[in-house]
């Protein structure tokens, strides 16, 4: 399981003025995270509380139709290009890039076991989309267009692009080029499936985006790249049976969603820094900062009160970040909570050569990479003690199938318990709904023509 050590939170570590006495505070809300922790297990099946996420690690029959498509197209492309936006994409990103090895995209088909390539479309600059039509052969790529709503401009401009091409180069056969995830039941895409006879898979009702990674919208291209989404469905029940347990000191999301919540409101540590120390996790934390955002940042609680909450998430990478932001973090604003993940085993292991010994540089021969890197963590955690600040460190066993996913589901049920101590609704998003509305209305959808007046009349005045 992953080891969560808060001790530098701890006021005895970092002083009254900037940390918390985690024995006092774990009494005071031992007994209301107990009932956050019951509520959320009794509304998980509840229609409309958006926590269907929480039974995703228990889907077989998702499992099982996914891994059937990936065996039937298994051999047929050399690439994956996936379009999404958002939990349509940062989830399926933070994955692979984790899970596949590193530069998996310039390997031989050999070196990849004949997988395929992948690459995704999470942005709709035109640059960027023109760079890679021009390099990826669209007739050997299979695309998976991912959208819930079946609307999202971004990715349906995208979508629409891509099956202009595959029809002009591959006539009637572009269909099988094609596979869609959406929702089951309402939505243009959905519509657009059922007519065009593309394969389609189903966001479940109840899970936001977000939310959403272990859904069919990550599992179908994690399966077509050969990930081990049965591992990753064992780590995820693994760590949801871990943190059914109420008692604050047995649950590690618990504990965090307390102290990032305590150490904002208390102590105006309103920054929350996500920071590994892993290139192979550096979109985790692209993946955290929507969860952590969109959940959390929100102008009303549960009663209608303006609040107006929520702790800014902020995405970094050790050790490189320690030459760009630490020097920040130590002696700027003392207003951030940084929350280290460590790997305890890498893959590889990488000697530094017992060379220039006569030098300055010379006690690095005979270590290795991965010693160093380590010592960065450990050393960057201690120096932030030492000014005061309060840091987090979350340990991984290593990186693979079983380890991420417990990662990911651990962070997502720290969000969703965190919304509850701050009394708001952690699964909706309003404050996105409006900039969409003006989009549609700039580009001139049907049923929005107030709005684009409206939004002219505004802009001429911003």
């Amino acid at each position: 399981m992953l080891k969560l050590n808060c001790r530098n939170t701890d006021s005895e570590i970092i002083g009254q003025e900037h940390g918390l006495n985690l024995e006092e505070e774990f009494n005071i809300y031992s007994e209301k995270i107990s009932d956050i922790i019951n509520v959320l297990k009794q509304k998980k099946d509840v229609a409309g509380e958006k926590l269907q996420w929480m039974n995703l690690g228990y889907n077989e029959e998702t499992v099982w139709y996914v891994k059937e498509f990936a065996s039937m197209v298994e051999n047929r492309f050399e690439n994956l290009l996936v379009l999404g936006i958002g939990g349509s994409a940062l989830g399926g990103i933070a994955v692979t890039e984790a899970l596949l090895k590193p530069y998996w995209n310039f390997l031989t088909k050999d070196q990849r076991k004949n997988l395929p390539r992948i690459f995704f479309l999470d942005n709709i600059d035109p640059d960027s989309i023109n760079g890679l039509l021009d390099i990826l052969d669209l007739k050997k790529t299979l695309v998976n267009v991912i959208t819930k709503s079946g609307d999202t401009a971004e990715t349906m401009s995208q979508y629409m692009i891509i099956k202009d091409i595959l029809k002009n180069e591959l006539g009637d056969d572009y269909r099988k080029n094609i596979v869609v995830t959406t929702d089951k039941k309402m939505g243009i895409l959905r519509q657009l499936a059922d007519q065009e006879g593309y394969k389609i898979f189903y966001v479940p009702d109840d899970v936001g985006g977000r939310f959403s990674v272990f859904s069919s919208v990550g599992l179908v291209p994690f399966a077509l790249v050969g990930l081990d989404i049965d591992q990753m469905m064992n780590g995820i029940k693994d760590m949801a049976s871990a943190l059914e347990n109420t008692d604050i000191r047995q649950n590690i999301a618990a504990q965090s969603a307390l102290i990032n919540y305590l150490l904002d409101i208390k102590k105006g540590k309103n920054m929350s820094v996500m920071m590994p120390y892993s290139n192979r996790l550096k979109y985790l934390s692209d993946w955290y900062t929507q969860l952590w955002a969109e959940s959390l940042g929100k102008a009303y609680n549960r009663i209608g009160e303006k609040v107006n909450v929520g702790p800014t998430p902020i995405k970094a990478l050790g050790a490189t970040d320690q030459h760009s932001q630490v020097q920040l973090y130590n002696e700027g604003p003392n207003n951030k909570l940084i929350t280290f993940i460590r790997v305890a085993e890498f893959d590889t292991t990488l000697e530094i050569p017992p060379i220039f010994e006569y030098t300055g540089i010379g006690y690095l021969g005979g270590k290795t990479i991965n010693d160093l890197i380590n010592a960065e963590a450990d050393s960057t955690r201690v120096s932030l003690a030492d000014h005061n600040r309060p840091t987090i460190t979350i340990t991984i066993d290593k990186i693979d199938e079983y380890n991420i996913a417990q990662l990911l589901y651990m962070f997502e049920v720290q969000t969703a318990i965190a919304g509850e101590l701050y009394n708001i609704n952690a699964f909706d998003q309003p404050g996105v709904e409006q900039a969409k509305n003006y989009t549609y209305a700039l580009m001139g959808r049907a049923g929005y023509e107030g709005s684009a007046e409206e939004l002219k009349e505004k802009m001429s005045r911003v």
